[in-house]
């Protein structure tokens, strides 16, 4: 039996427009949801706050064992869900494969949070027990992208709701099942008691009130730079916690002594992967100036080869942008690039939403898809001379999310890494990872550090309360 059914997905009813669900590699429909207003994510906010409490008060193995059992549930249906990834966010297999390895383990993860120690005994001055407890924050409000749509989602969801949290989880409508029905319907099958996870499709009015609704104390959010500036600004003058995962133009640093043969193939990874659609994606090449001309050759030639397609349906490396906005974005900063002297090298074509891969040689600061975040497939390649400028060079810009570090010396990669600002360092691979045991997480502009994976969790998704304890009332001068 399918675990996800058209006409039964959205257990709650909600009072928006119909929004379709569109396959971007045909543009056919998929489906179809109803969108979310303001005022059902009030209602869906007041009815998970009712919910929590219970929720919380429940012994740390039954909310393990609900999230022990959600992970089963990923492996159990992963054709179903497979399908949907690859359908409605353009993903080939192996990344929809990898989406759904995550979130089973970000499950597994989050089960063990439930039984993790609770808080400290503290000294104290006076004759009483004082300690520490760390206690759930009450309702956690998750705002998530359509690039990632189920890793972006359950990384917040698993842990909040091991924690003791109920969520309100509002997914890009673009990838509305992948990121966010299939979370409701696996966690319903799991077991998870009513109420404890409501998933609200919506544009930014929804995300707006779901910011501000004063029943929803955290906020995580996985997006764009502009729009996490405009949470966290909304959060502020709220009064509650915001835990932003934004952009990157992340780089890949590639000495002199690199292996040649070795590194096309995780460069190409690196800028390709997803159609270039993930924050990590490597968007500068810096290439020492002794490689430069081969590298720059050898990766475009690699691009060229590159199947880009339809992956519903065929073998392909590459599968369609997610829309034709963000094709736009994508062809305009390429097409603004070699006007102002970039050299194409390969790709910078395309038919309807299939991108071809595309490489850029000759780029510097005034080239936009160098120093812009493009998140489409394009990989701007530079030149370096020396180790000062290589660390001048990836340093510069806003950003502060992954770097690589490509070096046959791996204590002179790491030495070289000590001297750029990124919250991810990868000696000898490229910028794209994820663990669900690893803490993730950028700076300045790609966010607010690390507010996910192992003891970041705690941290995002509780407070920690005082407590004291005397066998007699205290007595005070007056």
């Amino acid at each position: 039996m399918p675990l996800l059914d058209p006409k039964t997905w959205q257990s709650r009813t909600l009072s928006g427009a119909e929004y379709a669900i569109t396959e971007p590699a045909t543009g056919d429909t998929l489906g179809a949801v109803t969108l979310a207003t303001g005022e059902d994510v009030r209602a869906a906010a007041q009815a998970a706050h009712a919910a929590q409490h219970d929720w919380a008060r429940a012994p740390h193995f039954v909310r393990a064992a609900v999230l022990r059992k959600a992970g089963d549930l990923f492996t159990a249906h992963a054709d179903e869900l497979r399908d949907w990834i690859v359908r409605e966010s353009g993903s080939i297999p192996g990344k929809a494969d990898f989406e759904l390895h995550v979130a089973a383990q970000e499950c597994y993860e989050a089960a063990a949070l439930a039984s993790r120690p609770a808080g400290q005994v503290l000294p104290s001055e006076a004759p009483r027990l004082s300690y520490t407890r760390r206690v759930p924050v009450g309702v956690v409000g998750v705002i998530s992208p359509f690039n990632a749509p189920l890793i972006l989602s359950i990384r917040s969801v698993a842990p909040a709701l091991a924690l003791g949290n109920s969520v309100v989880l509002k997914p890009d409508p673009r990838t509305a099942v992948c990121g966010g029905l299939s979370l409701a319907a696996v966690f319903a099958e799991a077991g998870l008691p009513e109420d404890l996870l409501h998933v609200l499709p919506g544009g930014p009015d929804a995300g707006e009130a779901l910011v501000a609704d004063p029943q929803v104390p955290v906020i995580s959010f996985t997006g764009s730079t502009a729009a996490g500036r405009a949470v966290g600004e909304a959060a502020g003058r709220h009064l509650k916690r915001a835990h932003l995962e934004l952009g990157g133009n992340s780089a890949l640093i590639v000495l002199e002594d690199a292996d040649i043969d070795a590194v096309i193939s995780t460069a190409a990874w690196g800028s390709f992967f997803h159609q270039g659609q993930i924050c990590m994606t490597t968007g500068r090449h810096l290439v020492h100036a002794s490689l430069y001309d081969q590298y720059v050759e050898r990766l475009a030639a690699k691009a060229d080869s590159l199947a880009v397609g339809d992956p519903h349906r065929e073998q392909v490396h590459l599968g369609p942008i997610i829309d034709r906005a963000q094709l736009g974005k994508i062809h305009g900063l390429v097409e603004s690039s070699t006007a102002l002297g970039a050299k194409l090298a390969a790709g910078g074509t395309h038919e309807e939403l299939f991108y071809r891969p595309t490489v850029l040689a000759d780029v510097d600061d005034r080239i936009p898809a160098y120093s812009e975040e493009v998140f489409g497939p394009v990989a701007p390649v530079r030149s370096f001379g020396t180790l000062d400028e290589a660390a001048a060079l990836a340093a510069a810009g806003p950003y502060g999310l992954s770097l690589g570090i490509v070096t046959a010396d791996s204590a002179r990669g790491l030495e070289l890494a000590e001297r750029i600002p990124t919250g991810i360092v990868h000696i000898n691979d490229q910028t794209v990872n994820d663990e669900a045991v690893a803490p993730f997480g950028g700076r300045a502009a790609s966010g607010t550090g690390a507010r996910f994976g192992g003891e970041s969790n705690l941290e995002a998704f509780t407070d920690v309360r005082w407590t004291t304890v005397r066998g007699d009332v205290a007595g005070y001068p007056f």
